[in-house]
């Protein structure tokens, strides 16, 4: 195989009543020292008033690269600082869009403001929303597609991520889960005993806090807490692989993003959330018994037997489903708002705030859907 020889670059120049034909031969190779600098000078300057247009003549060049573009470029910048016309007719197509690129001047936008109609911006309001539920609807069935195909052993995901998601939504979040739960079931039994003590019922603290804690405060308020803990966390680190181009890589050497991603997340907050229930119920009414036994001087005895005649087997589960369809909500929407996500450092941070404002109003919104619906049905 022979090597290639370079031939040497250069021009020269033909000028005729005002116009300047430019002879460019040889091979314009940047890193072999193809580069002419300082040509506007000898061009323009010398007998600058009677240079009217410049055009090209390239029938003895070679190869060539950014060297030629960059000569060329000068030329064109020095002309038309002079007010010379460029032909550049005569370049190769590649040459003049490469040229038109790099001369490419910046064009200021000036963002009017809208002043359509108040029924436009409501239309537009209404077709963004529809978009944004069709998609959340979309990804759901997903994910539920997902949960299927997961029963059936079929998940192209690792155990390991399966395995480091429970251990994060589960023993992890154990302390702030105890604190939140601790103080809600104390600050329940605090009001009931200021408010029942007045008609000696002091003993029916146990009532309030034992029904108000399985049935609704210790769902409701661990799904807010993983909703701000977890659910954030789930919207930043995939906003944050979309931001460092790791989905894409994913996407590119065909691993699923749903099985890799989004199904170890959805399944382990989905399975420790009841578990965290059950924790916060024990948890909570700990809380209670704390103040119940300090303002009351009710016994420990006295408060457990209570809350066992008014708690039944089916609040416990009543509050058991909502921990499930909980905990599912926060991860489908972390991970749904970390994919949306832009691939900057500010939509990192907007993901995330996203992601738990979303969740948390989530969380209120179903659990307003079940009070509904359980006083419909007279439970």
């Amino acid at each position: 195989m022979q090597a290639r020889i370079d031939r040497a670059h250069g021009w020269t120049l033909h000028r005729e009543n005002g116009q300047v034909v430019v002879v460019i031969s040889g091979d314009w190779i940047a890193r072999a020292g193809g580069m002419s600098v300082g040509a506007v000078d000898h061009i323009f300057d010398h007998d600058a008033d009677k240079v009217e247009k410049i055009s090209f003549d390239i029938t003895g060049t070679g190869r060539w690269d950014s060297g030629l573009i960059a000569f060329l470029w000068e030329l064109r910048s020095g002309a038309a600082v002079r007010g010379v016309v460029f032909d550049d007719a005569a370049l190769p197509a590649s040459a003049r869009r490469l040229l038109a690129l790099a001369t490419a001047e910046e064009t200021s936008v000036t963002v009017s403001s809208d002043h359509s109609s108040l029924s436009r911006q409501l239309g537009r309001w209404a077709i963004g929303l529809g978009t944004t539920l069709f998609g959340a609807t979309e990804f759901f069935g997903d994910v539920l597609l997902g949960s299927m195909v997961g029963l059936r052993g079929q998940l192209k995901m690792r155990a390991v991520d399966l395995r480091d998601c429970v251990l994060d939504a589960g023993s992890l979040a154990l302390p702030i889960v105890t604190i939140v739960n601790f103080l809600v079931g104390g600050i329940l039994a605090f009001v009931g005993a200021v408010q029942l003590s007045r008609f000696g019922a002091e003993i029916f603290v146990a009532n309030l806090v034992g029904i108000a804690v399985v049935r609704e405060m210790a769902a409701v308020m661990t799904g807010i807490v993983m909703a701000g803990r977890t659910g954030g966390a789930y919207a930043a680190h995939i906003a944050t692989m979309q931001s460092n181009e790791e989905i894409d890589a994913l996407k590119v050497i065909g691993i699923p993003v749903r099985d890799y991603l989004v199904m170890p997340r959805v399944l382990a907050l989905t399975a420790m959330m009841p578990l965290l229930y059950l924790y916060g119920c024990a948890i909570g009414i700990l809380g209670g018994l704390t103040v119940a036994v300090g303002m009351l001087d009710l016994t420990p005895t006295a408060f457990f037997e209570q809350i066992r005649l008014a708690i039944s087997g089916s609040q416990f589960l009543f509050g058991f489903g909502k921990s499930i369809v909980f905990g599912a909500l926060v991860a489908i929407v972390g991970c749904r708002i970390g994919l949306q996500a832009g691939r900057s450092a500010a939509d990192v941070g907007r993901a995330a705030t996203s992601a738990v404002v979303v969740g948390i109003v989530g969380v209120i919104a179903v659990d307003a859907v079940f009070a509904i619906c359980a006083n419909a049905v007279g439970f």
